[in-house]
């Protein structure tokens, strides 16, 4: 096997890159509730656009999960306020399956305004005017590791770790079936670069905050499984979010619970918003494409792993929910 991993969608990476080499004064923006490869995408693009002699600017809907604050960069993500209205006329959009994953941000956005789009999400529409899209990527940041090599920017300790973040979270510590032999060559040439796995691994995966935990036990108490054991599904309300003095952030992974039940297919999360919303995450082990099942919902995401929103009650999105798995396990012959 030849040790140089190339990018599936080379000609779009370098599009990509000459845009960013063109423009200046570039807002990075990402989807709500960031995980690591959305958090890694960001604070990587940010290294990027320093090293290029870009300005730039990282904006988020709300501070970063604690957990992350071992980035380089992490720190300067910026709280969106009206004082940005309008401001930004550059626009660089990393793991977004859409341009509404970053809705909250979209009024300090300009008008006609140039937006550059690197994703990995197969349901990707190709919003921007540059777009890395690669649905068989591990994840954006490994298309960011490409982007980082048409650019020729070196891969410091600092770059690397964000990517390697991206990488590994995405692939559940290198355990899901989009973990390729090229992402494996991608992440021994970050190791390379002096990442640390533990010291990556155990604050991006493992650790837990106490707060978090007694969610999980207070979410493992409603578990439901199906009578043929296919699918599981976990719920979340806001009591419970507040009785345990728990944070948004703390029901991510929550969903992988659900799933690890030896007969299942599908594991389910529900969770209430404050906006009497239900959102609900789908993951997969094998069969079933949940990215199809979210789509009905006009929700996206991977094939394994997916998710969509509901305006409706818990009680109403849970029938819908399951109806539709229960589809899609038949479809699939699971």
């Amino acid at each position: 096997m030849t040790w140089n991993p190339a990018p599936r969608c080379l000609a779009d990476v370098e599009a990509v890159a000459e845009a960013l080499l063109r423009d200046d004064d570039w807002l990075i923006v990402t989807h709500e509730r960031p995980d690591g490869d959305a958090i890694g995408s960001a604070l990587a693009m940010s290294l990027l656009l320093e090293k290029i002699g870009k300005r730039w600017t990282f904006m988020v809907e709300a501070p970063l999960p604690a957990r992350f604050d071992y980035l380089e960069h992490y720190s300067k993500a910026t709280v969106v306020s009206d004082e940005y209205a309008g401001r930004f006329q550059h626009v660089v959009a990393v793991d977004c399956a859409d341009a509404a994953r970053y809705a909250a941000l979209q009024f300090v956005v300009a008008e006609g305004a140039t937006v550059v789009n690197v994703d990995h999400h197969r349901t990707n529409p190709r919003f921007g005017v540059a777009n890395a899209v690669d649905a068989d990527a591990a994840a954006t940041c490994e298309i960011l590791f490409h982007l980082a090599k048409a650019l020729q920017v070196p891969l410091s300790e600092p770059l690397s770790a964000a990517l390697y973040t991206g990488i590994l979270t995405d692939t559940a510590g290198f355990v899901q079936p989009n973990t390729t032999p090229e992402v494996y060559q991608i992440a021994a040439e970050l190791l390379m670069s002096g990442v640390r796995p533990y010291d990556i691994a155990e604050p991006a995966l493992e650790a837990r905050s106490a707060e978090q935990m007694h969610l999980l036990q207070m979410a493992l108490s409603n578990l439901t499984v199906s009578e043929d054991g296919r699918y599981a599904a976990l719920y979340v309300t806001r009591g419970m979010i507040e009785g345990a003095g728990a944070e948004e952030d703390d029901v991510e992974g929550l969903v992988g619970f659900a799933r690890s039940i030896d007969t299942v297919e599908v594991g389910i999360l529900f969770r209430e918003t404050p906006l009497q919303q239900v959102k609900v995450s789908l993951r997969s082990k094998r069969r079933v494409d949940v990215s199809e099942v979210a789509q009905r919902f006009g929700g996206g995401g991977h094939i394994r792993a997916a998710g969509c929103t509901l305006e409706t009650t818990l009680e109403d999105a849970m029938e819908q929910i399951f109806t539709a798995v229960e589809r899609a396990l038949d479809e699939a012959r699971v």
